[in-house]
């Protein structure tokens, strides 16, 4: 047997990454702990319904990138580019760095950057318990690059993550920070696919009355694979928000790990996807654990799934209240619709409760169109594919109305009509 095949998944994983310098004292305990915990298997009870396989593999299963002919992204909006190429940023795509109100720098030239380095790592590592997340340990112990962004006052402009992949066997690991101090606030936009396969991590940090906003669209690639994780943590009169809109991908599962530590704060997560499996294989994995440490807290978990010819969708969500996070406001909702009966959906809602004064509700659905609905625009003269399209977007409307901002709500509406309109039939 040779060297390589006496290798753990983990050890093999991690072979393959050249690191920069920089965060090296939180790289280390993220490999200890990588190293201690394996990669997952189809026996963990957070994978039974998600096949890790392709994750886990050494190299990437090649995946050829996907030409997109419609008009870009957030184009029309005045906003800070950040452009990675094949996991590595690219200056010549990107805007000039520097913005009102904030401080960007890459991982791969930072360095030890004092605020940053007592943050790189330390939220992935908190959000490990009671659940392991063992591909955000990886990403936390070798990610090659990203960005770093200080947000001191509010943002003048929104900042576009933007990622494009040239090579079939692409396999970036991508951890980006963002630390928002005292009363500051900034939109992230995330647009576009990393890679073939692409580990991707956030960690933001929200401080006292400090706003974050993220509103991240994955890109059109039929055959990526892909592993996200957010880990926040949220201080007193905080706000998060995170929407993902999700439309093909064969393997996609999309980690939130929310921690709400100071009182009065909110944290809002959604999420659409949409999956037609007739040509290409299509699995959707949406895992949020919400954990309340404070007083007066909210949190809205709001994730809906379209899918059809066997396309696949998961949701594992959890409200976690500790004791004396009294006046808690908990609210969890997972929805799917199954335009066909070869289409599956499996849920997992949970709460788990330890104050006395709360108000905490979970609930998930599977259903079909609504024949009464349905017969109501068709004997109105609405054609039966534009009648099913609107029933579709009625059915999504209350994740979208997460995002906060009009202008962003409309672009995401204007993609999923196009992607209802390329699926009909």
């Amino acid at each position: 047997m040779s060297a390589v095949e006496k290798m753990t998944p983990a050890e093999a994983r991690l072979a393959r990454v050249s690191l920069p310098d920089g965060f090296g004292p939180a790289r280390r305990d993220a490999r200890d702990r990588l190293n201690a915990m394996g990669l997952p298997g189809r026996r963990d009870e957070y994978w039974r319904w998600t096949n890790p396989t392709d994750l886990i593999a050494p190299e990437p299963v090649p995946a050829t990138p996907f030409v997109d002919d419609e008009p870009e992204l957030f184009g029309d909006i005045d906003r800070l580019k950040i452009v990675f190429r094949d996991g590595v940023f690219d200056a010549e795509a990107s805007d000039d760095l520097a913005l009102e109100g904030i401080e960007i720098l890459r991982l791969a030239e930072a360095g030890d950057v004092n605020w940053a380095s007592g943050l790189y790592g330390t939220l992935e590592a908190a959000g490990q318990t009671p659940v392991a997340r063992p591909f955000a340990t990886l990403n936390t112990a070798s990610a090659t690059d990203g960005i770093l962004i200080r947000v001191t006052g509010r943002a003048s402009k929104p900042v576009n993550v933007i990622y494009d992949y040239s090579s079939e066997v692409c396999d970036p690991i991508l951890h980006h920070l963002v630390k928002l101090e005292e009363g500051a606030e900034i939109t992230v936009l995330e647009t576009g696919t990393a890679g073939a396969r692409a580990n991707q991590l956030w960690e933001v940090d929200v401080a006292k009355g400090a706003q974050f906003h993220h509103i991240r669209v994955q890109g059109r690639d039929h055959a990526r694979r892909a592993v996200t994780g957010i880990f926040t943590r949220v201080a007193e009169h905080g706000l998060f928000k995170s929407f993902t809109l999700t439309s093909n991908g064969a393997l996609t599962r999309n980690e939130c790990v929310i921690d709400i530590v100071g009182d009065d704060a909110n944290a809002h997560v959604a999420g659409a996807a949409l999956g037609d499996a007739k040509s290409d294989p299509f699995h959707h994995d949406d895992t949020v654990f919400i954990t309340h440490g404070a007083e007066r807290g909210e949190s809205r978990q709001v994730f809906k799934k379209v899918l059809k010819n066997g396309a696949e969708g998961i949701f594992q969500g959890k409200i976690l209240v500790k004791p004396g996070a009294q006046k808690t406001d908990g609210y969890q909702i997972s929805q799917s619709l199954l335009l066909d009966e070869d289409s599956e959906f499996l849920a997992k809602p949970e709460l788990e409760i330890y104050a006395d004064d709360v108000v905490c509700s979970h609930g998930s659905t599977t259903g079909a169109i609504d024949e009464t609905a349905l017969f109501y625009l068709r004997s109105r003269g609405v054609p039966h594919e534009e009648a099913t399209a609107l029933l579709v977007l009625s059915f999504l409307a209350d994740a979208i109305e997460e995002i906060a901002d009009e202008q962003f709500r409309d672009e995401i509406v204007t993609r999923l009509e196009s992607w209802l309109a390329r699926h009909r039939g």
